[in-house]
């Protein structure tokens, strides 16, 4: 497939790129600085590394592409509008083009809390949800967008991330969030997302994913 990665130089961005590549697809990344891609994941399907203040690139970008995924996000506790903002680029970049599938991150606290969790699960979500209040206030603004655009969107979820090598051994909840779901490698979630991109179900949802 030919693929468009935004936040290529992100935790999750660079493990979507790895394992595109790894898997045989072609690669265009869409960074903020594309002096900040790690040069071991430059290759020759990797093409093409366009920065994402670039307009008429990120559109280019993003022409005759099969799907693309996007890592962007705050990189704190303060995150303003960053990741609404950046998305509502994308989804503009998008439409202009006529390209349909979109994959991004999100985060569990954005979809619904599982009706049997535990009471120590809701207790935490909820002391999380007030310290990370900014980040997830952006993150529901952004799933907002998505949902007012005209693209075939899926918004990937995880709990907390780690720095855990890949399994491949995650649940996933269409529509839902895993029960107990408390962590996620960030290689898992790029799993998750490239796994997503050819499922039907999962079209226009938020999914949720977790151990």
């Amino acid at each position: 497939m030919r693929l468009t990665v935004f936040g290529a130089t992100g935790a999750v961005g660079q493990e979507v790129v790895r394992q595109a590549l790894a898997a045989g697809h072609e690669v265009t990344a869409v960074v903020r600085d594309p002096a900040r891609l790690p040069v071991g994941l430059r290759g020759a399907a990797l093409h093409a590394v366009v920065p994402l203040g670039d307009e008429p690139a990120v559109r280019g970008a993003v022409a005759g592409r099969d799907a693309v995924l996007s890592g962007l996000g705050a990189r704190g506790r303060k995150a303003g509008d960053v990741t609404e903002r950046l998305t509502v680029r994308v989804l503009e970049a998008m439409e202009s083009e006529g390209v349909r599938r979109l994959l991004v991150v999100s985060a569990a606290p954005v979809g619904p809390e599982p009706a049997d969790d535990p009471l120590l699960d809701r207790v935490v979500r909820r002391v999380i949800g007030v310290v990370l209040k900014e980040v997830y206030a952006d993150l529901t603004r952004m799933e907002a967008a998505l949902a007012a655009s005209a693209t075939d969107w899926t918004s990937v979820r995880p709990p907390k991330l780690t720095n855990g090598p890949l399994t491949g051994a995650y649940r996933t909840v269409v529509g839902g969030t895993p029960r107990s779901g408390r962590s996620l490698a960030r290689a898992d979630v790029a799993h998750a997302m490239l796994a997503l991109i050819d499922e039907p179900a999962a079209v226009k949802q938020g999914v949720g994913v977790a151990y």
